[in-house]
């Protein structure tokens, strides 16, 4: 199947960073564009064909809304805002989605799924088995600054009193505000585990474990007595003994 051709546009440029990494763990999938506003969009679409908009809907000059009202002839939108109070607005307009901000990858790919419903392509498994692709990242704040944090780098993620470390392999700590299962929420479960209250550890990096703990990277995680089975079990899936 040829690729859905994918056009991004918002106005702030870590949203559109961070849909377009979604895009790219999905195959059938392709961005070929970015636009910061409704007023380059309509440019940008009156010269190239596009399958799939996703369209946030508080911007500068034309709102998504307003955008989407001056087409005659569009592509399948998916709204992605911060705004919840235009859903309704966004469903009479035919969208087949409305995303609220911040938008995990699992919700992300309960819209896609709408997509290849209408357009009869196979659809991906709730949790997608793809692993994140080499330069897979995501944002977090620390230090009034948004991070960029490569997935791959990520050995393991620890909640304490009052933030998150997120510990990586060339010897970083960043610290953020941020809880640890909204973290959990943003990482692809191929590839990530939550194995204590406090904790989620990279699978791909574990080097051993014994009883109730983990080695990775020189590290020792405890394993929580909730998380043993469902740990228990990844593991099997993957054991010789």
């Amino acid at each position: 199947m040829k690729a859905v051709n994918c056009l991004i546009i918002d106005d702030e440029e870590l949203a559109i960073d961070i849909i377009e990494e979604y895009v790219s763990r999905i195959e059938k999938l392709k961005v070929i564009g970015r636009c910061s506003n409704a007023i380059e969009a309509l440019q940008y679409l009156n010269k190239q064909q596009v399958d799939l908009l996703f369209l946030d809907i508080q911007m500068p000059g034309l709102t998504g809304l307003e955008l989407i009202k001056t087409m005659h002839s569009k592509p399948e939108v998916i709204f992605t805002t911060a705004y919840s109070e235009y859903a309704l607005e966004g469903f009479e307009l035919d969208a087949l989605d409305y995303l609220v901000k911040p938008i995990s990858f699992e919700r992300f790919i309960t819209a896609i799924n709408k997509y290849f419903r209408r357009h009869e392509h196979q659809e991906l498994p709730a949790e997608s088995p793809l692993a994140p692709n080499e330069n897979a990242f995501i944002f977090v704040k620390s230090d009034k600054a948004m991070v960029k944090v490569l997935l791959k780098q990520i050995i393991y993620i620890e909640s304490l009193r009052n933030y998150v470390s997120i510990y990586l392999v060339d010897g970083r700590e960043i610290k953020t505000m941020n809880t640890i299962s909204k973290l959990e929420e943003k990482l692809p479960a191929s590839h990530f585990i939550r194995i204590h209250r406090s904790f989620i550890i990279c699978f791909d990096k574990i080097d051993s474990y014994m009883g109730g703990s983990v080695q990775l990277c020189g590290h020792t995680i405890p394993i929580g007595r909730n998380y043993k089975d469902a740990f228990r079990q990844l593991i099997n899936d993957k054991s010789i003994e």
